[in-house]
């Protein structure tokens, strides 16, 4: 989102939104294969530079309805309500019911870690840890048409589903409430 604050960031609310928030790519696999599949704005024929993510959010929404699980870190209160959020927004229909896996939620419930953010609990199991992204700069590099910034948003997003599976094939067997996949 952009938007107008009375004061330094941090430290206090949007007093206006000049231009809502939109998403710039998804990551996503199929569990067990090999390829990490992304999908970005800037990959759509005739991108430029402002586009806004109507096609990204239909393709989003196709992946999505192939799907009996979703599986993401923190997806039920952020990714899951995001997507819809877009959709509506752009009056695409909803995907077929599905079911959700979310391992932040495994890890609240079921360990005693000292962080449940994804890149934590990679460190804690002695996982690869996430792409770094340098920081905020990489979102104002995508939104301004960087390409580097572009790659590197790629190499992040894959990393982060890549290290999910990871995390989800070794916390599985403690989700007591895992949907049946028989």
């Amino acid at each position: 989102s952009i938007g107008y604050t009375w004061g330094p960031k941090w430290e206090t609310s949007i007093i206006e939104f000049i231009e809502p928030w939109y998403m710039l790519s998804m990551a996503y696999k199929w569990l067990g294969e090999k390829q990490t599949h992304v999908l970005a704005i800037c990959d759509y024929p005739g991108y430029k530079p402002g586009d806004k993510d109507k096609r990204l959010t239909e393709d989003i929404i196709k992946v999505i309805g192939k799907a009996d699980i979703v599986l993401a870190h923190n997806g039920d209160r952020f990714d899951v309500k995001k997507t819809n959020t877009r959709a509506l927004i752009h009056g695409i229909p909803p995907p077929k019911p599905y079911k959700t896996i979310d391992t932040k939620k495994i890890a609240k419930h079921k360990f005693g870690f000292d962080s449940n953010s994804l890149n934590d609990l990679a460190k804690s199991l002695g996982l690869k840890p996430k792409v770094q992204t340098g920081g905020f700069s990489l979102w104002l590099g995508c939104i301004g048409g960087d390409m580097k910034a572009w790659r590197k948003m790629k190499k992040y997003n894959k990393r982060d589903v890549d290290l999910l599976e990871e995390i989800y094939l070794l916390m599985r067997g403690w989700a007591t409430l895992h949907p049946d996949v028989s």
